[in-house]
């Protein structure tokens, strides 16, 4: 029996992925450097902020759980005693990019900050939302995992709406694959 070429080996791995995960054969696949993660648990979304986004993530927590039915794992701060938000936004990305939740919160006064932090975390695509279209696209169109929300920029009953939206909205797949495949690839530095 002879061996196979380094193209055979790779053409069946591929084949042996796309089996495993209930890809299509021959439809296009994410880069390599672009690793696939699947939610452990499809309901369960982690909550992180930092001191500033304290009080609307407590407020955020429990309309999550309560009105919209999904389990809350939160990770951080627990109070308003001063932290740094890479901390936390890390943490939450973590928990996402691992499969432990399906989405990811993360809140500090303007949010800018806890979006660079998360999308340091490969396999994270982390939008800052402030109203209903920003939502709308990051889910739709960039299959947007992590929302960050500004407690300074969005009051209580505006973030509430829009974590309603980011959990109820689904990616629209077809021709934004292929565009979140190549934003995915870039975390390999190509």
């Amino acid at each position: 029996m002879s061996t196979p070429d380094e193209t055979t080996v790779r053409r069946l791995v591929q084949a042996a992925v796309e089996r495993a995960l209930g890809a299509e054969p021959g439809a296009p696949t994410a880069p390599a450097a672009a690793p696939v993660v699947r939610a452990v648990s499809p309901r369960r979304v982690a909550i992180g902020s930092d001191h500033g986004g304290f009080p609307l993530k407590e407020v955020l927590k429990r309309a999550i759980a309560e009105e919209m039915g999904w389990e809350v794992h939160d990770c951080g701060t627990h109070s308003t005693d001063a932290v740094d938000y890479p901390d936390f936004a890390a943490a939450v990305a973590r928990e996402v990019a691992s499969g432990r939740a399906a989405r990811g919160i993360v809140v500090d006064a303007a949010g800018i900050g806890s979006t660079m932090a998360a999308n340091k975390i490969a396999g994270v695509r982390c939008a800052l939302c402030h109203d209903d279209k920003t939502v709308l696209n990051s889910r739709e169109h960039n299959d947007a995992n992590v929302l960050a929300l500004g407690a300074t920029v969005v009051h209580r009953g505006a973030a509430t709406r829009l974590v309603r939206l980011f959990l109820a909205t689904e990616f629209a797949g077809g021709r934004h694959e292929r565009r979140v495949r190549k934003i995915m690839a870039l975390e390999g530095g190509r």
